[in-house]
């Protein structure tokens, strides 16, 4: 009688302790999309020599502008896909004194047409 207790309670008592991660698992968590979501078709239309306000346009407002560093902007998109890693994507803007953009860089590449004249 003591001995079919035992084999009841033992394998009760180890599913409590390692069944931590799997009930984890069971429990539902929402994606979570923080930032500035990107698509490379919008990159694509980013050309050298924008103004500020064509990229603005284009992209939507940045994510983060740095107080001492007013000519780049960063665009970064963070997600979490329920129990899945977190992704982060990133896409800085660079722009000269004038505002004018001179460079794309990060996750996503400029396209090949980047450097032909702007209408």
């Amino acid at each position: 009688m003591q001995l079919t207790k035992w084999l009841i309670a033992l394998p009760l008592a180890m599913s409590a302790l390692t069944g931590c991660s799997l009930l984890e698992k069971l429990v539902y968590r929402i994606d979570i999309n923080q930032g500035n979501y990107v698509e490379q078709e919008a990159v694509d239309k980013l050309k050298f020599g924008m103004t500020k306000e064509q990229v603005r346009f284009v992209m939507g407002s940045p994510m983060l502008i740095e107080n001492g560093h007013p000519d780049t902007w960063y665009y970064i998109y963070h997600k979490t896909e329920g129990h899945k890693d977190s992704v982060q994507k990133n896409l800085i803007a660079n722009f000269n004194s004038e505002g004018r953009l001179v460079e794309v860089k990060g996750d996503f590449p400029a396209s090949s047409d980047f450097f032909e004249s702007i209408n």
